[in-house]
């Protein structure tokens, strides 16, 4: 689809952004696109369609269109010249098919602990935060999470590391303070 899309196929590049609108919204969303995810990944997009040439295919298809989406959230987030109060919210899990008090208490024992996770996840520094939800909110690769980023695959190794243990930090000292 992607040679197709490259040959100027509007349907196959239609089928593309079909495949992976899921994962471009969930990105947009943890970067912290917030209520702007939709006109992010609406920009990436076209701008996916009209630099589709560049992709060399060096990455996933993925991969190249995921960091266009990454770079239309930053730069959402530099016309809005904050980055104090993003907003970043977490794809909501699906619930359980069980049905009886275990299921609940699990339920809302795993809402909670979702909830402490992204709230630890906005108080790390934005490149902290890129790298954790890509690795595992995104769930890339290292060699995709490399491609979005942009960034030497020794950066992405060891800031995946660095954040890993601020983010156990924080969510440590979360559990002290809840008692």
């Amino acid at each position: 689809m992607v040679t197709r899309a490259r040959a100027g196929d509007l349907t196959a590049y239609e089928l593309l952004v079909a495949r992976h609108s899921t994962a471009a919204h969930r990105t947009a969303v943890l970067l912290g696109a917030g209520p702007d995810a939709e006109d992010v990944i609406q920009e990436a997009f076209v701008k996916g369609h009209r630099k589709i040439s560049r992709y060399r295919g060096e990455s996933s298809f993925r991969a190249w269109l995921l960091a266009i989406v990454a770079n239309e959230t930053r730069n959402l987030h530099r016309s809005r010249s904050r980055r104090d109060g993003l907003a970043l919210r977490a794809a909501a899990a699906d619930p359980g098919t069980d049905v009886g008090e275990d299921a609940a208490v699990e339920t809302v024992l795993a809402g909670e602990r979702r909830a402490a996770l992204v709230r630890a996840l906005r108080l790390l520094p934005v490149k902290d935060r890129e790298v954790i939800v890509c690795r595992f909110f995104l769930d890339l690769s290292e060699d995709e999470t490399v491609a979005m980023l942009g960034w030497p695959r020794g950066t992405v190794k060891s800031r995946t590391s660095r954040a890993l243990a601020k983010l156990r930090g924080l969510l440590d000292v979360a559990e002290v303070r809840r008692g």
